[in-house]
């Protein structure tokens, strides 16, 4: 009798390990659809919160430089282009400064208050990234009671990118966008 429940009591051992072993398997399996829905939720809440902070940090920027102002430093125009996808209006093409009489140099005495910008960039040494419909467009820098153009240039893409050269296109230097 004894053996008998030795035997017995080893029978339900192992049928309460098998039924744990059950439990434990769905209860591992629902604890993990449960961490996966919570790591799903979190991850919505942070996309969420992502762009809520870069909807206020876009009106903050535009509402940091109006869109009717005139800007002539490098920090300035950049963050304009950046932010509204143009030049600022105080900048004007070769072509529309030509017709006011203007043959280089400063543009001053022929438009006050304008600057060049505008025109097409070739990038013919390639020295920016080429991708197809990338077209650049080239702004000059800190010319505003300047006698001279200079050496300093914003160029900008139709997709983001905006470069700043102080060189006269020898080096650029990425200020916004991501090359891909």
């Amino acid at each position: 009798m004894v053996t008998g429940c030795k035997k017995k009591d080893k029978e339900d051992a192992t049928s309460t390990k098998l039924t744990t072993q059950k439990e434990t398997g769905v209860n591992t399996k629902a604890a993990t659809k449960v961490a996966t829905e919570q790591e799903t939720t979190k991850a919505q809440a942070i996309s969420e919160k992502s762009t809520k902070a870069q909807a206020v940090s876009e009106k903050s920027t535009k509402a940091s430089i109006d869109e009717n102002g005139s800007y002539y430093s490098k920090d300035e125009v950049a963050l304009y282009i950046h932010t509204y996808g143009k030049l600022p209006s105080n900048f004007i093409t070769k072509t529309e400064a030509k017709a006011l009489g203007w043959e280089g140099g400063s543009v001053e005495q022929y438009a006050k208050g304008k600057a060049i910008g505008g025109d097409k960039f070739g990038n013919y040494e390639g020295k920016l990234p080429s991708k197809k419909g990338r077209t650049y467009t080239e702004c000059d820098i800190d010319t505003y009671k300047k006698s001279s153009r200079g050496a300093k240039r914003i160029i900008f893409s139709n997709d983001g990118l905006v470069y700043y050269t102080e060189d006269h296109y020898e080096t650029f230097t990425l200020l916004y966008g991501e090359v891909n």
